[in-house]
C-alpha cells in the first residue's frame, strides 16, 4: 500500500515518511502543493495523509478536488484542534482526523483501520494473473508494477472471463455471447480488433509481456 503525504513542514513530512516506510507501506511526500489532486492522481497513492495548513489553498479545499475524483481514504493531519475543523475536515470528505503532535502508534492504527476499512473487500477483488501484473475487478483497470492500464468496458469483459477461465481456453463464441449478454454487439471481426488491443496495451505498459495467449482454431487463455 502507498501513502502519499501531503505536509508543507519538509522536516516533518520526511519523519512521517521514515515512519510509514518503517511500517512497511510505499511512502513519499510532496514538496509543491500548487496541484495536489493531480499531484495524487499521477502517484495513485492508497491513502493520502493532509495537512490543513498548506500554501495557497488549503487541505480542506485539496480533500474536496480528490473527492471529486476517487474515494481515497484521507486523514487530516493538524495542529488546529478547533471542534469546527474536526467538522470541516469530515464535510470536506475527510475519513478521520489526527492532531499534531500525534502520537505515532496512534497514527498508525488510524492509517491500518482506513486500509482496512476501504480494501479489505476491493482487495480480493483484485488478482495476480502474471508476473507484476494485477486484475482489478472493480476499478476495471490492469495494474503493472504500480503503473494502471486503462481498459474499456469491452476490455474489461473480456480480461474478466479470461481471468475466471484461467489456465482454460475460452472460445470465442463464449466471449461473445458474454459482450452480447450486456447489449454490446460484437462480431467475429471486432472480437479479434479488441482481443488484438488489449495485447497491445499490455505490452506496451508491461515491457512486451504477452499475456493473453491464442490457442488456433479455438479460442484464448490466461496462462
Amino acid at each position: 500500500m502507498k501513502i502519499l503525504i501531503v505536509e508543507d513542514d519538509l522536516i516533518l513530512a520526511q519523519e512521517i515518511c521514515r515512519l510509514c516506510r518503517k511500517w512497511g507501506f510505499e511512502a513519499e511526500y510532496l514538496e509543491e502543493f500548487s496541484a495536489v489532486d493531480r499531484e495524487w492522481d499521477k502517484r495513485q497513492a492508497d491513502l493520502v495523509l493532509m495537512d490543513i495548513n498548506l500554501p495557497s489553498c488549503d487541505g480542506f479545499y485539496w480533500c474536496r478536488k480528490i473527492r471529486e475524483i476517487s474515494n481515497i481514504p484521507v486523514l487530516f493531519l493538524s495542529s488546529r484542534d478547533q471542534n469546527g475543523d474536526k467538522v470541516m475536515a469530515m464535510v470536506s470528505g475527510g475519513d478521520d482526523y489526527v492532531e499534531k503532535p500525534f502520537d505515532p502508534e496512534l497514527l498508525l492504527v488510524k492509517i491500518r483501520a482506513l486500509l482496512r476499512r476501504a480494501y479489505e473487500y476491493t482487495q480480493n477483488e483484485r488478482e495476480y494473473i502474471a508476473e507484476d501484473l494485477i486484475y482489478d475487478r472493480n476499478q476495471g483497470t490492469l495494474i503493472y508494477q504500480g503503473k494502471t492500464i486503462e481498459m474499456t468496458k469491452s476490455e474489461n469483459k473480456i480480461m474478466g472471463m479470461l481471468t475466471d477461465r484461467k489456465g482454460q481456453v475460452v472460445d470465442r463464441e463464449s466471449l461473445m455471447q458474454h459482450l452480447w449478454s450486456t447489449d454490446e454487439f460484437v462480431t467475429d471481426a471486432s472480437l479479434t480488433v479488441l482481443i488484438s488491443r488489449l495485447r497491445a496495451k499490455i505490452s506496451a505498459a508491461a515491457g512486451g509481456m504477452e499475456v493473453i495467449r491464442t490457442r488456433k482454431g479455438k479460442g484464448y487463455y490466461l496462462e
